[in-house]
Formats: C-alpha cells, sequence, structure tokens
C-alpha cells in the first residue's frame, strides 16, 4: 500500500518555519495529543482523492509523538494508513515540531495558530505550500473555520486552493 505521506522524502532536510509564522507557544504537547480530524488542505499528490482524513497522535516511548494519518481514498474503495514520528524542534513550549514518515527524513509542522482549549489548529510546513487546518470535531463551526481560514490568509496561505473537507464555510456563506 502507497503511504499516505511518501512526499515527505521530497521535504528532505525542510525543517525551517516560515517568516510570516510564529509556532504557538506556550504549547502543552500532552493537551494536543489524540485525534484530529483534517478540516481543509492544500492540495498534494500524497493526499489527493482522500477524504475522512485524521490524525491521531500519541506518545512514543522514546519521548518522540507516534503520528498515525489515515483517510479514505473513495473511488479505490479504500482506507490508506501512514505513520510517522513526530520530535520537537527546539524547546518543549512551543509548537515547532519534526515529522517524519520514511527513515531520517524529517519535515516542518509549525502549529501558526492554536485555540485556548486545543480543538483547531492552524498547521504550515517549511513554507506556506504545505498548510493544513485541524479540529478535534470534524464539523467546526462556520465562525472558527472563518477565523482559521483568515489567519491562513493573513501568513500568506493560498486559500483559493485549500481543499475544504468540511462544509463549515459553505454554510457560513448561505447565512
Amino acid at each position: 500500500m502507497r503511504l499516505l505521506f511518501a512526499a515527505v522524502i521530497l521535504l528532505t532536510g525542510c525543517t525551517g518555519t516560515p517568516n510570516s509564522v510564529q509556532p504557538v507557544s506556550p504549547f502543552e504537547l500532552e493537551s494536543y495529543l489524540g485525534e484530529w480530524h483534517e478540516i481543509a488542505r492544500l492540495d498534494h499528490r500524497f493526499e489527493r482523492g482522500l477524504s475522512e482524513v485524521t490524525a491521531h497522535y500519541s506518545m512514543r516511548n522514546d519521548g518522540g509523538v507516534r503520528v498515525l494519518n489515515r483517510g479514505y481514498h473513495q473511488s479505490r474503495d479504500e482506507w490508506r494508513e501512514a505513520e510517522g514520528r513526530a520530535y520537537f524542534a527546539g524547546d518543549n513550549t512551543t509548537g515547532k515540531l519534526k515529522v517524519s514518515f520514511f527513515g531520517p527524513f524529517f519535515a516542518s509542522y509549525n502549529i501558526a495558530k492554536l485555540e485556548p482549549d486545543y480543538s483547531m489548529a492552524l498547521v504550515v510546513g517549511h513554507n506556506l505550500n504545505y498548510a493544513w487546518i485541524l479540529a478535534r470535531s470534524p464539523n467546526p463551526s462556520a465562525d472558527d473555520c472563518l477565523r482559521y481560514q483568515q489567519k491562513a490568509a493573513a501568513i500568506g496561505v493560498d486559500t483559493g486552493a485549500l481543499i475544504w473537507l468540511s462544509d463549515c464555510l459553505a454554510s457560513a456563506n448561505n447565512e
């Protein structure tokens, strides 16, 4: 089975932070652990065609984080999974991690915005061509989705190119 996030290979050595992004601080890893639903993302080959995408974060024995990404590929009628590992890329009170799904190759995981109750997050990679809006619920409020879309735009993400897996903004536009 092809790995969900095989493109991480292309991100070798890409563990920086975009100039417009200040990773969140303070950050508590324990509060971030658990299941997140992908609400929106920029298109990349490693996720193309996937819906119902989730990421589950749990602790590893070595102090790192186990990352299990899962998504449904409707046209192939199959679930795809990729397991990786993440570690802090600096101090452990800042939402800046490095993640790997393939051997020694790591990519940036910068948390650019996070709700105080850890219910929603905006994550970007080493540049703004990699962006995800995540939430604990698969259907966050329209107001929350709009705030996260606006934050993404403010830091330079091409929000017109976002693929929305939730219809939260559609309901906002119909109100």
